[in-house]
């Protein structure tokens, strides 16, 4: 069996988060965090026949915070997670869809608030893993939005 071969990507992207209506976010390729992660502010967890669902919104320009996306999305599950600081915090994860270099897959984030962070999304290596190659010395093989040069 022939092994796909992998596209490569620099340490920071360009990528749509087509489900909730982003058609351009600067992430951090975290090769290091196993769960991607998006910045998410006013999250309002509530609940529909028995189900967990959660209200929020996005800023996904670092230097813009007048410019926000709302968003919805259905909760899969709260994880656990542990910062680089080491503190844990219980997270609200969700499954919505990704664009990178003209591919688009479903991947899981978790939502938290990184407002203080100078990426409002890592994308972890469970969302690339069998996709993609990292590579640390370059940025933005895909352009601003999230497609190939």
């Amino acid at each position: 069996m022939a092994q796909k071969e992998l596209k490569i990507i620099g340490w920071r992207e360009y990528c749509s988060l087509p489900l909730l209506n982003t058609d351009k976010i600067k992430v951090k390729v975290d090769s290091g965090a196993k769960t991607s992660s998006l910045h998410a502010f006013d999250l309002k967890i509530y609940s529909r026949l028995g189900k967990d669902f959660v209200k929020f919104n996005v800023h996904t320009e670092s230097n813009k915070k007048e410019i926000s996306i709302p968003c919805k999305a259905k909760v899969l599950e709260y994880r656990n997670i542990k910062s680089s600081n080491g503190q844990v915090e219980r997270r609200p994860v969700i499954e919505t869809t990704i664009n990178l270099l003209g591919e688009t897959w479903t991947i899981e984030l978790t939502l938290t608030n990184r407002d203080e962070m100078g990426f409002k999304m890592l994308l972890g290596r469970e969302a690339i893993k069998n996709r993609f190659l990292i590579n640390v010395a370059k940025s933005f093989y895909s352009n601003k939005k999230g497609t190939k040069k």
